[in-house]
């Protein structure tokens, strides 16, 4: 059991949550991490990069000076590659290019919490009772940081609905927010500590918060949402009365 140390907002250890290495997914697997890592940075590449060739580029096609008698070297126009500001000999011409790599879910899950673990074996892991603001306040929470002896990168990981951390945290050099449920290998990789609470990080490891954001906005059923037609009735159709051929 990894023993974590919970502290208030003074930087004072009030308490202490046991966490079990098995939930997280026992040992660190690097090999998983390096992957994980790898295709995420490579899935934000936007793939639009483009280069023109010569018939491209801005510039006329007349040959520059004549062939032979002027001494100086053969030359055509002036948007040869060979020149500055000509095109480019092999340009890229596809539309976007795709770089996105599938990595399935429960790799990327297990990806998720192992980085998790990691931090852990590393004490690298700041977990507060609460990051209660009552208003956004950017130096208090650069106190709390400090208290705790951050002087690194870190990424603070809090429910969504704690509005007022995330805008304390959000101003911090070298600080980045994200929500609780959007916790992944890659940002926790990029930063050397994480700060949580002790509700966030309980909702992580038991997969509460995940379940959460799965849930609809709207529980009630949909008959109870809209109240229900009365069906309009359909006019008497008239016959019409046979005349009698006298």
């Amino acid at each position: 059991m990894i023993e974590l140390p919970i502290y208030d907002s003074n930087g004072k250890k009030v308490d202490t949550v046991k966490v079990d290495p098995e939930t997280l997914g026992g040992q660190v697997r690097y090999a998983l991490l390096k992957q994980a890592y790898v295709i995420t940075h490579g899935n934000q590449r936007q793939g639009s990069a483009r280069t023109k060739s010569r018939g491209d580029v801005e510039g006329s096609t007349r040959k520059l000076y004549k062939q032979k008698g002027t001494g100086n070297a053969r030359a055509g126009a002036a948007r040869t590659p060979i020149r500055k500001g000509g095109g480019v000999t092999f340009k890229k011409t596809r539309d976007r290019e795709d770089f996105r790599t599938a990595l399935p879910k429960k790799m990327r899950r297990l990806a998720n919490r192992n980085a998790l673990l990691a931090k852990l074996i590393d004490n690298e892991v700041k977990c507060f009772a609460a990051l209660d603001f009552k208003a956004p306040k950017t130096a208090e929470f650069a106190k709390m940081m400090a208290s705790v002896g951050i002087d690194r990168t870190c990424l603070v990981a809090t429910d969504k609905a704690n509005r007022n951390a995330i805008l304390s945290a959000r101003n911090v050099a070298g600080v980045n927010v994200c929500r609780i449920d959007q916790l992944n290998a890659f940002e926790l990789l990029n930063h050397r500590y994480l700060v949580v609470d002790k509700a966030a990080l309980m909702s992580f490891l038991d997969g509460s918060c995940f379940e959460a954001n799965d849930e609809g906005a709207d529980s009630a059923p949909a008959a109870a949402a809209a109240p229900a037609k009365t069906a309009k009735k359909a006019p008497a159709k008239k016959t019409a009365a046979k005349k009698e051929v006298a």
